[in-house]
């Protein structure tokens, strides 16, 4: 019997330059001028939370519980594990035991397009999950249906590369290349300044087209 994961090799981190760069940057800024590489707005934190991290990938079918912890195997400090789960089900493959195990490997953030459980264990771990919903059906390693890790996944409707920068706040998770992401960061600093420069012109009952330089 052949073996039903494919696993390939992990991506190369990103720099710690850009996660420096990434801490100051809020994805609804970056909501502004970037269309693609959001994961969708049905992922949501179970608590506040920031994350910046290196995308590992898994694409983890049904109720196969054993792909995510040959994942969490191969997790590194600074990992973000991103989680497709492919037949788009109500099946949490992520609970109080994933997230134990994910923060002990040193990742900083689980992303998945589905439910987690174990809700409340989640939030006492203080450990980032962002999730679609709650469910109490849960996958199991009994089940060996087969999946992926370290390959090209969509994730909330975002296409996820293996090494993709992950940026995960609040209000959502942004996506992107490491080169892009920076690029990124960059714009949505600088408008971050501008804002705040605005905001008293603003709170003065003035209107924003009485401004001769406006960043729409």
């Amino acid at each position: 019997m052949t073996e039903p994961y494919r696993m390939r090799m992990r991506p190369k981190a990103i720099p710690q330059s850009l996660r420096t760069l990434l801490a100051e940057v809020e994805t609804a800024t970056i909501g502004h001028f970037e269309y693609v590489g959001f994961v969708g707005a049905l992922i949501t934190p179970v608590f506040p939370a920031k994350a910046i991290g290196t995308a590992i990938t898994v694409a983890a079918p049904g109720r196969d519980g054993t792909v995510i912890y040959k994942a969490i195997d191969l997790l590194t400090p600074g990992d973000a594990l991103v989680i497709s789960r492919v037949d788009q089900d109500d099946v949490a493959c992520v609970g109080g035991g994933v997230v134990a195990a994910a923060r002990a490997r040193g990742a900083v953030a689980v992303i998945v397009d589905g439910p987690c459980t174990d809700v409340e264990e989640i939030r006492a771990s203080q450990f980032p999950v962002w999730c679609r919903g709650v469910s109490s059906k849960t996958t199991s390693r009994r089940h060996k249906i087969g999946g992926a890790i370290n390959v090209p996944i969509a994730c909330g409707g975002a296409a996820v590369l293996p090494g993709y920068a992950v940026l995960a706040d609040n209000e959502g998770v942004f996506v992107a290349e490491p080169s892009h992401m920076r690029r990124v960061a960059d714009f949505a600093l600088r408008r971050q300044r501008h804002s705040l420069q605005l905001r008293p012109h603003l709170e003065a009952g003035h209107s924003i087209f009485d401004l001769d330089q406006i960043v729409s």
